[in-house]
């Protein structure tokens, strides 16, 4: 899943999607500093919330030190499809 990520926001949310030059990604901003892995561990800490599931199901896989990020997610797909569809279709 790809995700853009606003670090030193005001708050931890997810704010649906956006355009970017790698293409769709999920519009995330967490209060943490990128320093350190700080807004990385954040990032993944919300997403797992968001998502309700699993911390340890989430892996960033590429993006660590960019604004657009790649993450991994592993489990049942057909579930993780729909509660991010869920998610969307609540937040948008």
């Amino acid at each position: 899943m790809r995700v853009r990520l606003t670090p030193k926001s005001s708050k931890d949310a997810i704010d649906g999607i956006e355009a970017t030059a790698e293409g769709p990604a999920l519009k995330a901003r967490v209060r943490a500093v990128p320093s350190d892995g700080e807004a990385n561990a954040a990032l993944l800490k919300l997403l797992s919330q968001w998502l309700g599931i699993a911390q340890g199901s989430l892996k960033l896989a590429k993006g660590g030190k960019s604004r657009v990020k790649s993450v991994e997610i592993t489990g049942n797909l057909k579930e993780i499809e729909a509660r991010l569809a869920e998610r969307l279709a609540v937040s948008g």
